[in-house]
């Protein structure tokens, strides 16, 4: 029989409309992940809105304000100016993602991290360290802040791992009196004469050497340096390394399924220790680069809320390195516009921490964000799928 017998040959499928492309596009959206993600921030300066007309404040002029202060000041005289927003919330936001990239991890594999503000502040001291006590030549003075910072967050977050894998110890608890002890032991440093500054009677460092400072990418007054490379190039590895590596996989199969894993023939004691090591290493480089990068020197004020704050990242990220990255460059701008939110229109700088919580609370529960808005569930379809779909039944009809 010949090969163009017409019961041998597939109809090709018919070209689909502009009308079936946007019924499609619309029927995928409303399911898709990405509409929650946009109805939560709605809905969050919907409630912030109603918090500033309470505090009585004026709403178009406070959310103009952290417009003007995050993204684009349109009010600028010259074009430098009007941009300048948008460098101070990347740069805001570089230690929340590498934070946030190191959380992500351990959250992969099923543990509870919330020790990053202790791997912070280990990481600040050792960069401190090497920044001012070191004399070493450019480029290489400041890897090595970096690189001792990754070192002493490994070290710190791996003694979690190393608990929890030998002895079944809580993660959630060991983190927690870590954090306290890294505090601690942070403002025991700044009393004693080889962190004091000298001829300073505050508790902070000396300042680092200028070799070991992140060279500006940008000339100012953009407020833009190369922690911003680091933290692209940390977000690549991280993905890499979960979906490409072997040491990734039994990191998710760990996370997914322990009893499965372990039978497998995975140990789930070295995957543990590994992954609160590697966690940890990517906290101390937040830490580093608040040394190198944002402060210069090591007060007890190193980590801020990175630490707290970098929990909300992943998870607003859903615990992957796109994701993260992005929430930690959305955090960056809340923190940026905030400060010119609170300057410019009298608003309390908690609005902004309001606004976080809103945001984060509806994309942690997916579920609710369908139900508010009556959303459909979603079904996995993709656009191309939802079109052939509709071209077989209008075929078999």
């Amino acid at each position: 029989m010949s090969t163009n017998d017409p019961v041998h040959t597939a109809p090709k499928p018919p070209k689909a409309s502009f009308g079936q492309w946007i019924k499609a596009v619309a029927a995928v959206g409303v399911r898709s992940n990405f509409l929650v993600y946009l109805l939560a921030f709605i809905f969050s300066l919907l409630v912030g809105a109603i918090l500033i007309a309470i505090t009585g404040a004026s709403i178009p002029d406070a959310y103009a304000a952290m417009f003007r202060g995050a993204i684009f000041n349109y009010e600028a005289s010259n074009l430098t100016s009007a941009l300048k927003p948008l460098t101070s919330s990347i740069f805001a936001g570089v230690p929340l993602i590498v934070a946030g990239l190191g959380l992500a991890l351990g959250f992969r594999a099923g543990l509870f991290n919330i020790g990053g503000q202790g791997q912070i502040i280990f990481g600040g001291i050792v960069a401190a360290y090497i920044g001012f006590a070191w004399t070493l030549p450019p480029v290489i003075h400041v890897l090595a802040c970096l690189i001792g910072a990754m070192i002493a967050g490994a070290f710190y977050g791996g003694i979690v791992g190393f608990l929890k894998a030998k002895t079944g110890a809580n993660e959630v608890i060991l983190t927690i009196m870590l954090n306290s002890i890294a505090l601690l032991l942070l403002n025991h440093l700044l009393t004693l004469k080889t962190f004091q500054r000298p001829g300073s009677s505050n508790p902070q460092s000396e300042i680092i050497a200028r070799n070991a400072q992140l060279t500006a990418l940008l000339p100012r007054p953009f407020q833009l340096d190369f922690g911003f490379i680091i933290a692209i190039l940390a977000a690549i590895f991280v993905w890499w390394f979960l979906e490409r590596s072997t040491w990734g996989f039994e990191l998710r199969a760990v996370g997914a399924n322990p009893n499965a894993a372990r039978t497998a023939g995975m140990s789930i004691g070295v995957v543990t220790t590994m992954t609160m090591a590697m966690s940890g290493a990517f906290t101390g480089l937040a830490g580093g680069i608040q040394i190198t990068s944002t402060m210069k020197y090591l007060t007890s004020d190193v980590a801020g809320s990175i630490g707290f704050d970098a929990i909300t990242v992943a998870l607003l990220g859903r615990n992957t390195p796109v994701g993260t990255f992005f929430a930690g460059l959305l955090f960056g701008a809340f923190k940026a516009g905030g400060r010119i939110m609170q300057a410019q229109a009298d608003v309390p700088i908690d609005m902004v921490l309001v606004l976080q919580s809103v945001i984060v609370l509806l994309i942690a529960a997916p579920p609710f964000v369908r139900w508010l808005f009556h959303l459909p569930q979603p079904n996995g379809m993709t656009i191309r799928q939802y079109i052939t779909l509709q071209n077989e039944k209008e075929v078999a009809a």
